[in-house]
């Protein structure tokens, strides 16, 4: 395992504590892992690797997708994920997202603006690779950057 695959898998996990189970979104044959943060929270030397800016004013959504195997914690999957949040005045965010691969793990992040004691809906739309149709998850995420 490379160094920076355990800075990445160290950065997801940490991130994700032990919230997992909570934001996760199961799907016939797939299980979806969804987080957000603020940037500033990232490893600077991950934050470049990765083109991230860190910013206490700016967010990180990470997506991963799991497919079932049984026996094993799963295996991760391509697919096509599409994120947008809405804020408590209703205001839509369009959130790009794009796939960064290291070694066998697959994740999906974007980045987006967030403010103080923030709350966001997040919105996601994932069609893991070999299905035909897309699912929906979803994640509410308050943030404190002060």
């Amino acid at each position: 395992m490379t160094k920076t695959k355990i800075i990445l898998l160290l950065m997801l996990t940490l991130s994700v504590t032990s919230a997992w189970a909570e934001n996760s979104t199961n799907i016939p044959g797939f299980t979806i892992h969804h987080n957000a943060i603020p940037t500033a929270s990232l490893d600077p030397a991950v934050a470049k690797q990765y083109a991230i800016q860190r910013s206490k004013y700016r967010g990180l959504l990470n997506v991963s997708i799991i497919k079932a195997e049984e026996g094993t914690t799963g295996k991760p999957s391509r697919g096509v994920v599409m994120a947008k949040a809405t804020n408590i005045r209703g205001q839509l965010i369009s959130i790009p997202m794009r796939m960064v691969e290291e070694g066998d793990a697959v994740y999906y992040i974007g980045e987006f603006r967030i403010a103080d004691q923030e709350t966001l809906n997040f919105e996601l739309n994932v069609q893991p690779r070999g299905e035909t149709r897309f699912y929906p998850a979803k994640l509410r995420q308050q943030f404190f950057i002060d």
